[in-house]
Formats: C-alpha cells, structure tokens, sequence
C-alpha cells in the first residue's frame, strides 16, 4: 500500500508518467491529470541513452523495453556526401559494461506505453486540462476547464514546453524559436525493397542534417528526423504533416542512404524547433516543475526524455519519507538545487548541435545514475 503526501503531476508524457512510477517505489501515491482524451501512438523513435536505461531498470521495465527496441553498436557520425567518419560513438556491449545499462533506439510509443504500465490505471485521469492553481487551507487546489477542481498537498508540473504550471506560477513567456524545423516519421523498413541501412547515423551537412536508425530489434522499422532552416515555419504541434517532396528537395544532394530512405517514406511529419533559456526557479512553495516543463532543449543529444526520466527519480527519492507540506517544499527547492546545473549543462551543450560532430566526452551524460547519485543537502 502506497501512503504520504497526495501529489498531482499534471501531464501524462514521459516525465510525468515516470515521476508516478517513482514516487509508488518510494510508497508516495501521485494522480497524474492529462489533456488529451486518450493516448495515440505518433511516429516517431527515441534514442534511450544508457542514463536512461538505468531509470527504467529501477521501474522494472528494462526487460520490456529490451524486447522492443533495436540494440545498436554505435553512433556513427558521417559527412552529408562522401559518408566519410566523423566520429564513431559506439555503444553496444562495450558501452553496457562501462556505463551499466545498454543504450537503446526505440520507439516513443513502446516507451511511453511501458511507463503507463507502471501506472495504476485508476491513477491517470485523461481529459483534465489544467486552467488554475490556488492555495488552498488544505494544499493547492487545481481547477480544470471542465469545472472540476481537486486538493493536494503538492503540485508536479510535467506538462511539456508550454506548460500552464509554470505560466500560473512565473507568467507565460514564449520559447525560443530556433529558426529550424524538423521533419520525422517512421515507417516499415519493407518499402526499401531490401536496401540496408546503417544502424544508426546522423549525416551532417553544412547547414542541416539528418538522423535515421531502427527501432524494433528485428530492423523491421525504421525511423529519421530532420533539422533544417525554414525560418517562416513555427507550428509546433506533433502531428503537423510535411510535404515529402519539399522534403526530398531539401536533402538533394546528401549520401545514397539518405537518398534511398527518403523515397522509401510515404508521409512524414514536421514540427518547429524550440527551446528556452535555463529558467531562473522551478518551484514556489509546494509546486514543482520537471522536465520540458522547466528545461525544454532541442533534440540535438537525444537527451530531452533522458533528463525528464533523472528528473523523476531524483525528485521521488527527495519526498521518500516526506509526510508534511513543509517538508515537500524543502525538498522541492532541494530538487532544482541538485538537478539544475546537470540540466542547464544539457540544455545549452544540446543547442550548439556539436555533440558527437568530432570526438566527445561522453562519460558525464551517460555515467548517471539517478537511483545512485548523491542527493546533496
């Protein structure tokens, strides 16, 4: 039985899932309140770095995801035409042993449908679009767009780069529009009529490149995304459809692999790249932020969900044991002073879109273990 403090997290992505999951490991029950009317499964793949690995295999869910997603032997960096090695990343057998857990290439379903697994089904309450947070005698009172309200001793926003959590605490402030947009899908790897890819390879170009890798174990799908300018494009939604052909157009020029998955694919969507500065507080009293909701990056390390999935377990392992609302402040606050800097680090390395371009020190993003990782006064 799960007891203490009741905690709401508001939105059911990674981050927010993740931090349900680990909060019922330290016996904290949390209701995580999400938008959307139900779940659907977009196309899109998920590098899961070795950081992340060790977060999942915490919740019990490394087997799952073992038997889901593709095991690569690196990530390999080539030139846009002559395909020549930049750098060679690799992870493989070699990286498990080193970092403890083995990096994965999966699909963003599969992931968030293994961390809704970890969830109790009463727990996740769809359609509750959060529109206002008061304090309250009791706690912190939320109040929804459908006229229902409820009280809990504290408040977890994990509702992405928009989140309404931190506009009802620090007022609404617009992301950083990159000026870049990124195309992505995923698609049966049958349609290359048996051509064989590279497991995993981000093919740089001189001002935009692209990333394509497998993500289910028998190499049966495959995935890419883009970046690129297109500076008049600032939709941001992830169900946005791009035009194939304007796509192609974009990439004419680049490696025969890139060549060959773009014809292969038959739709694609695209979404516009943001970000924002490393915020000055995630927390007031008894309500938090996490993940995208405080330090949103571009997708440039693969490391977004990574540091939501830290996020979560970092913050369960601070309220294990917490049984009042002082309590949960003071582990709030210690929260952002133990995460920030790791986070901020991330934020701004993954915004020069440097990382694995030539030879990196990788050891500090994917040595991290958030079950293990000292949670300073």
């Amino acid at each position: 039985m799960t007891s203490g403090p009741t905690i709401a997290i508001i939105g059911a992505g990674m981050g927010g899932l993740a931090t349900a999951a680990a909060l019922r490991r330290v016996g904290v029950d949390a209701t995580v309140y999400e938008q959307a009317r139900r779940f659907s499964r977009l196309g899109a793949g998920i590098q899961i770095g070795c950081n992340a690995m060790h977060v999942l295999r915490g919740l019990g869910l490394e087997p799952t995801m073992r038997a889901a997603a593709f095991y690569p032997r690196s990530w390999n960096n080539k030139d846009w035409q002559t395909g020549e090695v930049r750098f060679d990343q690799i992870f493989g057998p070699s990286a498990e042993e080193k970092y403890g857990a083995p990096y994965l290439l999966g699909h963003r379903g599969d992931l968030h449908e293994a961390l809704l697994s970890a969830v109790p089904a009463r727990n996740v309450r769809l359609s509750h679009t959060l529109v206002g947070l008061d304090e309250d005698p009791n706690g912190v009172r939320l109040t929804f767009a459908d006229g229902s309200s409820t009280v809990a001793d504290a408040v977890i926003g994990a509702d992405g780069v928009h989140s309404t959590v931190k506009d009802l605490l620090f007022g609404a402030s617009e992301a950083n529009f990159t000026g870049r947009i990124a195309y992505r899908t995923t698609f049966p790897a049958e349609l290359l009529g048996g051509y064989e890819l590279d497991e995993c390879t981000k093919w740089w170009g001189p001002d935009r490149h692209i990333v394509i890798y497998y993500v289910k174990p028998d190499r049966s799908e495959v995935y890419f995304v883009t970046s690129q300018p297109e500076p008049e494009f600032t939709v941001e939604s992830w169900s946005a459809k791009g035009d194939m052909n304007t796509l192609r157009a974009a990439f004419d020029g680049f490696h025969p692999q890139v060549q060959r998955t773009l014809r292969a694919c038959p739709d694609v969507h695209k979404w516009a790249l943001v970000d924002r500065d490393p915020l000055d507080s995630w927390s007031d009293g008894t309500v938090t932020l996490l993940g995208d909701s405080c330090h949103p990056m571009t997708p440039y390390m693969a490391q977004g969900a990574a540091m939501a999935l830290e996020d979560a377990v970092v913050l369960a392992r601070l309220l294990d044991g917490v049984g009042d609302r002082a309590g949960i402040a003071e582990a709030f606050g210690r929260f952002e002073a133990i995460r920030k800097p790791r986070t901020s680090r991330v934020q701004l390395s993954s915004r020069t879109n440097t990382w694995l371009k030539q030879r990196t020190d990788v050891d500090w993003v994917y040595s991290y273990d958030a079950w293990t990782t000292p949670l300073a006064a």
